[in-house]
């Protein structure tokens, strides 16, 4: 199923996204991971993909397997920074020939370390000549892009960083999926600078739990996100409780997502870090029963 058919029903989506485990624990673990989240009975999953391209053979070994082996939806990130206009036309003849329906079209950010970068003569400059270029190529794939409620870090203004979301939009993306924050101040404000740009496809809110606080920093460092500071308060003040850090973690998602879901959104999206732990705590605990488990 596309993620444009999900999206049309009368229920908000849910989905998940992972990353390529590295080696054969996390493999295992993955696996097990992916087993668990399944039993929510999940419209989609993603998997992301190397900015500079180094993940594609486990990338799209994972998105097989979440399509063939546990027969999900799965959705294929691709990035195109470092990648040439043959790299990418390869890639989506690849995904499409094993059945992959949707990807999520993304620029990528070169690594700080790869500071001699040069992106290919013949490449992409932006998200947006992806998104045309695959709906040229591949018409009937569904396209997702991503937005910051917060901005892109390297966005001189939101105005500009929401103009463009809408160029993106404009070249064919079909839905928005946004970075992780924590304050929904900054989902609802991005709705209405979206709203009023224009943007009508739906914009999904991202969410991460919280589990370590050295992580959630480093996470948001990445993509700009903001740290309420009551919430980084309590945090600091378990120092290095982990299991009091999560808990806690889990009790802001559970209070987020309700306010979300009241707010009609139309889906949750969870990076999961490859942990089910904390997202089922937090989906078997919503008051109003979005999300059945399956037997």
């Amino acid at each position: 199923m596309r993620v444009s058919e999900a999206l049309e029903k009368d229920k908000p989506t849910l989905s998940f996204e992972f990353f390529p485990p590295k080696t054969a624990d996390q493999e295992e673990k993955l696996f097990a991971v992916i087993s668990t989240l399944k039993k929510f009975n999940p419209d989609f999953v993603s998997v992301t993909y190397g900015a500079m391209g180094n993940t594609r053979e486990k990338s799209f070994f994972w998105v097989k397997e979440i399509k063939d082996r546990f027969k999900l939806d799965p959705v294929a990130h691709l990035t195109c920074v470092a990648a040439t206009k043959r790299n990418i036309e390869e890639q989506i003849d690849e995904l499409t020939k094993m059945g992959v329906l949707n990807i999520l079209a993304l620029r990528g950010d070169v690594p700080q370390e790869e500071k001699d970068f040069v992106p290919p003569e013949n490449g992409f400059h932006y998200a947006r000549d992806l998104v045309a270029f695959i709906k040229r190529h591949k018409p009937k794939i569904c396209l997702g892009v991503a937005g910051c409620p917060e901005g892109h870090p390297a966005a001189p203004s939101l105005e500009l960083d929401t103009q463009y979301l809408k160029e993106k939009i404009d070249a064919g993306a079909d839905y928005v999926i946004t970075q992780l924050f924590f304050d929904n101040r900054y989902y609802f404000d991005f709705l209405d600078r979206s709203h009023k740009a224009g943007i009508r496809v739906p914009i999904i809110p991202g969410i991460m739990l919280i589990t370590s606080l050295n992580q959630m920093r480093k996470m948001t460092e990445i993509c700009g996100a903001t740290i309420p500071p009551k919430l980084l308060e309590r945090l600091e003040k378990y120092g290095d409780d982990k299991k009091s850090i999560a808990k806690l973690g889990v009790e802001h998602a559970i209070a987020q997502c309700e306010e979300l879901l009241e707010a009609e959104v139309p889906g949750l999206h969870f990076f999961v870090m490859n942990k089910s732990g904390p997202i089922a705590e937090v989906l078997t605990s919503f008051r109003q029963q979005r999300f059945q488990e399956s037997e």
